[in-house]
């Protein structure tokens, strides 16, 4: 991305406010100050890095995806079907941040070609998958399904 992801958090957080898009100026608050408490906990840790990686920050928006689609579940099961909207509103706002999610045949693809290239077999070679995933795609991935695509390969290897 040619603009520096807090960048573009920070514009759009602009964007919002002038037009008066409560959801959306809410959304990005939260954004940010995900970011900031991950920024941290990264110096309590020592770590020496002052803010998070490219590929970290899309992790945080991942997570926090993962995390109003849990929301939505249990909001909808509770008969609650305006904070599940809202929730879904937020995962909206989110996603504008997020590149081009791969469809499963590319997820796919992308195993087999890890697999083949670290020549993996059996469950063992489970993490070094996903990990190589996350360095070659990063936010682009549903690990939820490549997880499951993955232990499959393995299995027949």
């Amino acid at each position: 991305m040619t603009q520096d992801l807090r960048e573009q958090f920070t514009q759009a957080l602009k964007v919002a406010l002038r037009s008066h898009e409560a959801h959306a100026v809410a959304t990005l608050r939260l954004i940010l100050a995900a970011l900031k408490d991950r920024d941290i906990a990264l110096r309590s840790q020592g770590k020496g890095e002052d803010s998070l990686a490219e590929h970290e920050i899309l992790a945080v928006l991942q997570t926090m995806i993962r995390q109003r689609q849990e929301s939505i579940a249990a909001y909808e099961k509770a008969g609650h079907p305006a904070r599940a909207k809202q929730e879904q509103r937020e995962i909206e706002v989110i996603r504008r941040f997020l590149p081009q999610p791969m469809t499963e045949p590319q997820i796919e693809r992308a195993i087999a070609e890890i697999v083949e290239a670290k020549n993996l077999s059996g469950l063992k070679g489970m993490s070094c998958v996903m990990s190589e995933l996350r360095k070659q795609h990063p936010g682009a991935v549903d690990f939820a399904y490549a997880g499951k695509r993955a232990k499959e390969l393995l299995a027949q290897q």
